[in-house]
């Protein structure tokens, strides 16, 4: 199975083109059809490629289809590497991907674009396996583009909406930022190392941090700028938000198994040189930790439920970096897996709810669905004690082990730990609040409209995802609570050379006080739930009071601390006024004045020509010998110059 590792990518290429060139010929049950089809085969051989790695001693495989560029001493193979980093991603990417894609066939299934849609979805799984498989930074960086043109394409594919393609171009923009730093940092790396293989720059980094350790800050911080745009942490997240233009599908892959995994994806891949950069992994652990309050306080009042969601993300991510940041490298790939599972679910399940209503997504309209759609409520209610970190389930193991490791490791500190804990309890209200709203009390969407349960197409991948948010998490249960932490022993041959460079962890921390933060970490979770049933379920009239009381807050989290409009202030609108003026100032005075110019003189030119010509005989004849007269005397001038 391991030399057709590269092949994994090709199957969602072809049901790209298949569906690019002749989607609409063969309609759209033939579309559906070919786009879960190909993620299929790319899920069993991700299957088949994790067994036959588990064989291999060194547990790394290397393939290179073709030499890519081949400049003197540069060379950059089209290569791939299976390890078990990128073997958890492909795993996650088509697994989560194909679940997707099959709810995707019913919840598109009125679509006239349908054949459209289920091509950009499977160009979006190409460009993510060849990102999570590369093994090198310029292969990762095709990748890289290659899902920032796909969130452009999905999240903007209903493109008749002037909302939807504002958001599509302002999450390709924002995205593009990000990049350039990313971009700088490969530069940075070739000019010093050499050479781009991962392997190979890991292995050099030492030396080269020995000699420049400020070289290596650099190109960490480099790499966690365009992290910061992929995975959406401040101050690049405004994006996320908006991307809830897509079909709610859409939102699911982007959220759970692609694009927004990206980044934390790339700072674990090259945790070596960020472990060599003690700096850079204080500033990712900050971000990380300022950025999943800050989304957690405005998921809080939000009203549409994709926006809630959305909030979430941005929020888990925030999770995700704060363990990347305290070394903990295995604890935020593990959050990465779990969070795809019940993400996903969370946004399918929002779908099937928003396609039962008819397209309605504020919660204010939702409410007593509950006994209309039963099996999206329980799955939806298991997404949602999974990410409030309820035991058994895997939110909790994943996110459990990320604030153990924020406040017993080296380089950790008990403030991440207490912002991440604070966090867990307003994740758990706000996806409570999410849950009461849309499906406990009175029903508050128009007589007109009837939910009813989803079809099957939609129905299986939720309880399936459902499945995963339960027991996704045990491959990973903590040895104080009798696991086997078998997860993080998996990675341990990726993240080795970067824990080698690390500050030993010291057995200081007693048993008792992991149960006790253990049991806080619960404790928040459940806190979370009851204040939120509590408000809306016991006092419904509550929230209404506060909201009143306290005005100014309510608006300050309503309107996202009016981020959007500071940046559109002091960025937008001065880069756009500028560009206006020079519109008007140079390419209209100057360019088009200068061709518009030339224009003008030659037809003055022909004008003149025009009225010389006056269609006589003789004066053309004259005219003519004249001219030869002329000519034939500044040739004998110029020989009698040139001889003499």
């Amino acid at each position: 199975m391991l030399p057709l590792l590269w092949t994994i990518p090709l199957w969602p290429l072809l049901g790209f083109l298949l569906n690019g060139f002749f989607g609409r010929r063969w309609g759209k049950k033939t579309s559906g059809l070919i786009g879960c089809a190909t993620i299929l085969v790319s899920f069993l051989m991700s299957v088949g490629a994790l067994a036959s790695l588990l064989s291999l001693p060194e547990r790394r495989y290397l393939v290179a289809p073709f030499d890519w560029i081949v400049v003197g001493n540069f060379h950059v193979p089209f290569g791939f590497m299976l390890d078990p980093l990128s073997a958890v991603m492909i795993l996650v990417v088509s697994g989560v991907g194909f679940l997707i894609h099959v709810y995707s066939v019913g919840y598109m299934s009125h679509d006239p674009d349908q054949p459209r849609y289920f091509s950009f979805l499977n160009l979006f799984v190409f460009f993510m396996l060849v990102l999570v498989l590369a093994d090198n930074f310029l292969v990762m960086y095709i990748g890289w583009e290659g899902v920032g043109l796909c969130s452009y394409l999905l999240i903007g594919f209903w493109f008749r909406r002037p909302s939807a393609a504002r958001a599509g171009m302002k999450a390709f923009i924002v995205n593009r930022i990000g990049d350039l730093g990313f971009s700088l940092a490969i530069f940075l790396i070739f000019w010093n190392f050499g050479t781009l293989s991962f392997i190979e720059v890991f292995e050099r980094a030492p030396a080269v941090a020995a000699v420049s350790g400020g070289l290596i800050t650099a190109i960490g911080l480099l790499l966690f700028m365009g992290a910061t745009g992929k995975s959406a942490q401040i101050p690049l997240y405004v994006w996320l938000p908006d991307a809830m233009e897509g079909p709610t599908p859409v939102s699911a892959l982007i959220h759970a198994a692609t694009m927004v995994t990206a980044g934390v994806y790339m700072v674990a891949r090259c945790s070596t040189l960020f472990a060599l950069a003690p700096v850079t992994l204080a500033v990712v652990a900050i971000i990380g930790a300022a950025t999943a309050l800050f989304a957690a306080s405005m998921a809080l009042v939000q009203n549409d439920i994709k926006k809630v969601l959305a909030y979430s993300t941005i929020s888990q991510l925030g999770y995700m970096f704060l363990a990347l940041g305290v070394g903990a490298f295995a604890a935020g790939i593990f959050h990465l897996m779990t969070h795809a599972f019940f993400k996903a679910l969370l946004f399918l399940g929002a779908g099937s709810v928003i396609h039962a209503l008819s397209d309605e997504q504020d919660l204010r309209k939702m409410g007593g669905l509950k006994t209309a759609m039963p099996i999206t409520y329980w799955t939806f209610l298991i997404a949602a004690l999974a990410i409030a970190g309820v035991p058994p389930l895997a939110g909790f193991v994943s996110k459990d082990e990320i604030l153990w490791q924020s406040f017993s490791s080296p380089i950790g500190h008990w403030l991440l730990w207490l912002v991440g804990t604070i966090t867990a309890a307003l994740t758990a209200f706000y996806m409570f609040r999410l849950v009461f709203l849309a499906f406990h009390g009175q029903s508050r969407y128009p007589s007109t409209v009837h939910p009813h349960e989803s079809p099957g197409s939609m129905a299986k991948p939720l309880i399936a995802l459902g499945v995963l948010s339960v027991i996704g998490g045990w491959i990973g249960w903590p040895k104080v609570l009798g696991g086997g932490s078998w997860f993080e022993h998996f990675l341990a041959p990726v993240f080795e050379g970067a824990e080698a460079r690390l500050p030993a962890r010291e057995a200081t921390h007693s048993l008792g006080l992991e149960y006790g933060l253990i049991a806080v970490s619960i404790a928040v979770g459940l806190l979370g739930i009851g204040w939120a049933y509590q408000w809306y379920v016991k006092s419904p009239e509550r929230p209404e009071h506060l909201r009143t009381r306290f005005a100014g807050l309510y608006n300050l989290l309503l309107n996202k601390y009016w981020v959007d409009e500071i940046y559109d202030a002091i960025i937008v609108r001065p880069l756009v006024g500028s560009a206006r003026f020079l519109y008007r100032r140079f390419d209209l005075a100057v360019v088009d004045g200068t061709a518009n110019g030339i224009a003008k003189l030659a037809q003055t030119l022909a004008a003149t020509g025009v009225r010389t010509s006056t269609g006589r005989f003789r004066l053309g004849a004259v005219t003519f010998a004249f001219g030869c007269v002329v000519a034939l005397g500044w040739v004998v001038y110029t020989f009698l110059r040139v001889s003499g």
